[in-house]
């Protein structure tokens, strides 16, 4: 069953208490938390649903999937952002066709992004991605190598380098959680000491936005806690997913 708008403004509003009452315990300010609904594997429907409920921030994680969701709700004034793992054959679709990019770890890959950002739109916003836990199964560039990862991206043109991103390890222990958010805002830190002048901490989901926000998340990005399991199959958008 898809997600009526009834339905999406409640579980809206549930996320967005959650997401205020972790601002408060961390004496942040109310504005300085972005909910962006990770849609991949969601009908248009359910996004639109969401979008109707106040959420304005959307991501993707697969470009084809994307593209057709995006041209299907051109009519909402919404922001969209990649979050999958970028690929060097997509990422013309990707600079063409989003506004923000969270997962950037080579160097070779924001060259192309940059290249082949149309000269029309504005700045493409990006966030390297740190693989902060050094997990193998994981993207992303180590803390030892961001410096030098920032100070290349910051110059190209067409690209705003706006933060970072990273996929902590899976834990359950809120304290366990913490330590690897901390880590990242230390990164994030000692960056704009240096000059970087970055505004985004991309991290949290469903599992552990809160503690993100105590450690200084901007974007926090939430699927399962907004939408449910997913409905589309990844290799095939248009077909249901088992439930």
């Amino acid at each position: 069953m898809l997600m009526g708008p009834q339905n999406s403004l409640e579980q809206v509003r549930i996320v967005r208490n959650r997401i205020e009452s972790a601002i408060r315990a961390a004496s942040r300010n109310v504005d300085s938390v972005t909910l962006l609904a990770v849609s991949k594997g969601q009908p248009a429907n359910s996004i639109r649903a969401v979008a109707e409920a106040g959420v304005r921030d959307i991501g993707e994680s697969y470009v084809q999937e994307a593209l057709e969701k995006i041209e299907q709700l051109r009519d909402l004034a919404v922001t969209w952002h990649f979050i999958g793992r970028l690929q060097a054959n997509k990422t013309r679709l990707i600079a063409s066709h989003f506004d923000w990019v969270h997962g950037v770890e080579r160097l070779k890959i924001a060259e192309r992004l940059s290249e082949q950002r149309p000269f029309h739109a504005p700045p493409l916003n990006v966030c390297l991605q740190v693989n902060i836990a050094g997990e193998g199964s994981k993207g992303g560039v180590t803390p030892a190598e961001l410096p030098a990862l920032a100070a290349a991206v910051a110059v190209l043109p067409r690209l705003k380098l706006r933060g970072l991103m990273c996929i902590p390890p899976d834990e359950e222990d809120p304290a366990r959680q913490r330590i690897w958010f901390a880590a990242m805002r230390r990164a994030f830190e000692e960056l704009n000491a240096a000059g970087a002048a970055l505004d985004t901490l991309s991290m949290g989901m469903s599992g552990d936005f809160e503690t993100a926000i105590l450690e200084g998340a901007t974007f926090v990005r939430i699927g399962t806690a907004l939408f449910g399991a997913r409905r589309l199959s990844a290799t095939n958008p248009t077909a249901p997913q088992p439930q």
